[in-house]
């Protein structure tokens, strides 16, 4: 809405670095003061983290990731006057919701750097929102207007670091096959053969 010649709107990837760098230093800041409470001498480090993603990822053709506030019906269509080339979905009976691309990472390009922080023993914060999208040009690296998803950044991130373990956090509690649904299944104790099966039936 600010958007002007003097102080234009930023692109995705600009957006996704400065929340990234603004939550990363509240994170970092209250899990120091958590552990200085507490008597624990430790570090704590957050890494603004750029991601490499393909530019020719099926993703910037199909739209899949909402992002930003929710709209009914009216905000919807004052949305779509203002801003035609955005596309909108219905979220989760939730209300409707601006898509972006959302391409597979591929590289994490600040992840050799990870190591000395973590064999330090400091708590490293990493790949905050996914990560910035990156890809590779002639020069180097590329910003990209898309927001990468943070669960297929964190399985990234653990296997470039040789994380032992990965935990994905959730506010919904579990995982369930017909979310939302009446009749929604809770997931709790399952084999890896069955989340398999579910994944190939695109149950997910």
């Amino acid at each position: 809405a600010a958007n002007s010649e003097k102080n234009p709107a930023f692109p995705l990837d600009s957006l996704v670095a400065m929340t990234e760098g603004s939550i990363g230093y509240w994170l970092q800041n209250a899990l120091q003061n958590a552990l200085l409470e507490e008597g624990i001498e430790k570090d704590v480090a957050s890494v603004v983290t750029q991601v490499v993603v393909d530019k020719n990822d099926p993703a910037f053709v199909n739209l899949s990731k909402p992002i930003g506030p929710f709209y009914d019906e009216k905000g919807l269509a004052e949305m779509k006057a203002q801003y035609s080339d955005w596309v909108f979905v219905e979220d989760s009976g939730r209300g409707y919701r601006r898509v972006v691309p959302s391409p597979k990472p591929l590289e994490i390009i600040e992840a050799k750097a990870f190591g000395p922080i973590l064999e330090s023993g400091s708590l490293l914060i990493a790949s905050g929102g996914g990560g910035i999208p990156v890809i590779k040009d002639g020069k180097g690296y590329q910003g990209v207007e898309a927001v990468i998803d943070k669960d297929f950044s964190a399985a990234k991130l653990a296997e470039m670091v040789g994380a032992d373990e990965l935990l994905i956090l959730t506010s919904g509690g579990d995982v369930y096959l017909n979310y939302g649904k009446e009749n929604q299944v809770h997931l709790e104790t399952v084999k890896v053969s069955e989340m398999r099966k579910y994944v190939d039936e695109e149950r997910f």
